[in-house]
């Protein structure tokens, strides 16, 4: 059987979250739905999440939520420090930077508090859930909840207000964001049972997950 630390899991969920805010800005089309770049990558946190809390419990999985939250909160304040740093006159290159930065800030405060919200309530409901459901479903129970609280939290709280998205259009990409996640989801039970099947998630104990 394959072996992988539970650390290389936490980093890929960090790494993920991270990403997210990143690329968040980014507005893409995918069918008839407008959606930021970054749901295509923040989609899978959801599933990794679950899988973090099948090894470590709920209590371990909190904690790295909200390792999440404090890797993005590095980002923002190191996105504002770079665009206060003064650049030299021949980088042309410092407005299109500012312009790709100077929302990050704003996308990041509200990725903290919709990840953490979304987060934390997608790994109470998975927990609750582990003595009646096996683990696909409780991964689509937990997704479905985080995912819908995700996605109204944050495109308030990132957009609105945001010159070129009126209320239709916050409804519309809410809407596209919460589908997206649903079918990355679907997509991602069979995973978590190959890797149940295939992979061993080591800790440094072998102590029971905390509940």
């Amino acid at each position: 059987m394959f072996k992988v630390h539970v650390t290389y899991i936490i980093g890929l969920f960090v790494a993920c979250e991270v990403i997210a805010n990143i690329t968040a800005g980014r507005i893409t089309q995918f069918g008839p739905f407008s959606v930021p770049a970054a749901i295509y990558i923040f989609a899978l946190t959801f599933t990794i999440i679950d899988l973090i809390n099948e090894v470590l419990g709920k209590q371990g999985a909190r904690r790295v939520v909200l390792a999440g939250v404090l890797a993005n909160c590095l980002l923002a304040v190191y996105s504002l420090l770079v665009l206060a740093l003064p650049a030299p006159a021949w980088f042309k290159y410092t407005d299109e930077y500012h312009t790709v930065l100077a929302l990050t800030p704003r996308i990041v405060a509200a990725s903290l508090l919709a990840s953490l919200i979304s987060g934390l309530a997608d790994v109470e409901l998975f927990a609750r859930l582990r003595a009646r459901f096996n683990a696909g479903w409780r991964v689509v129970a937990s997704n479905a909840l985080g995912a819908l609280v995700d996605s109204i939290l944050f495109i308030l709280l990132a957009f609105a207000g945001v010159a070129g998205f009126p209320l239709k259009m916050l409804l519309l990409l809410m809407l596209g964001q919460y589908i997206i996640k649903m079918l990355v989801t679907v997509v991602s039970v069979p995973l978590i049972y190959i890797v149940h099947a295939t992979v061993s998630v080591e800790t440094e104990t072998a102590q029971a997950p905390v509940r």
